[in-house]
């Protein structure tokens, strides 16, 4: 796709964006007005779906979700055809965003070899859940990561497991003689829906995006074309599997 027309199918994905139409951020849905609102303010929590919505957000988000490609889900639709699917039903989708009335489809079963062998589980959002899933990490990423430990490097923008072997390096080079490897087996399968949603409830206050987090990791998974119910663990997949599975790592920064 040439970069003049992916620009135009933004633009007219997007088009009603500025019109300020959306119900009101407390469950009827008005956006509150620019002056009401402090968006850039790490603090302020309460209108985080807002800033999920505004359109260079939006714009940022399909953009990344075009680059990344990757394989439809339940519903079939491919990268290619969510700017169109956008252009015609993305009004609808955030009135029931801000309205706290979006459900997210189930995830598609597949698996994919280890490189230490075995099969790990992953969980393919639709390419509409995952442009959603993404504009809400590019909102609440820069405001969790710098919260996180300069020692955790699972999980994170520009950090790799490399990174994490220099540091141990470095520390047998100060003296130290020891380096453990810990593997949890199935850790983040086994996560508690209502311990994690409560930990990210300690850091935002926008109750839809709360809720709307919980709906993603209960969204259930499809596998040979049965539906089942996820009760426990975080998505393996999509891009909210990052920051989910930090807020997870970091139970010694965000417990009393």
């Amino acid at each position: 796709m040439s970069g003049e027309r992916q620009n135009n199918q933004l633009e007219l994905a997007f088009l009603g964006e500025s019109r300020g139409e959306a119900p009101m951020a407390s469950g009827q849905g008005i956006e509150p007005p620019a002056e009401e609102r402090k968006t850039k303010d790490p603090a302020d929590t309460e209108y985080l779906m807002e800033e999920v919505c505004q359109r260079e957000n939006l714009k940022k988000a399909l953009k990344r979700v075009q680059s990344n490609k990757g394989g439809p889900g339940i519903d079939d639709m491919t990268v290619d055809e969510l700017p169109d699917y956008l252009k015609e039903h993305w009004p609808d989708i955030r009135e029931q965003l801000l309205g706290d009335t979006y459900q997210p489809q189930p995830v598609k079963r597949v698996e994919i070899p280890k490189p230490g062998g075995g099969m790990r589980k992953l969980g393919i959002p639709t390419v509409l859940d995952r442009f959603i899933q993404q504009a809400i990490l590019q909102v609440l990423q820069p405001r969790w990561d710098p919260t996180f430990s300069d020692h955790s490097y699972g999980f994170r923008p520009g950090r790799r497991a490399h990174q994490a072997v220099a540091r141990a390096q470095q520390y047998i080079a100060e003296g130290y003689r020891w380096v453990v490897d810990i593997d949890l087996e199935k850790f983040f399968d086994t996560v508690s829906h209502d311990w994690l949603v409560g930990r990210v409830a300690r850091r935002m206050d926008d109750k839809r995006l709360i809720r709307l987090v919980r709906r993603y990791l209960r969204a259930g998974v499809m596998e040979d074309g049965l539906v089942s119910p996820t009760d426990e663990g975080t998505p393996q997949g999509g891009p909210l599997t990052p920051p989910t599975q930090s807020i997870t790592l970091s139970l010694s920064e965000v417990s009393p």
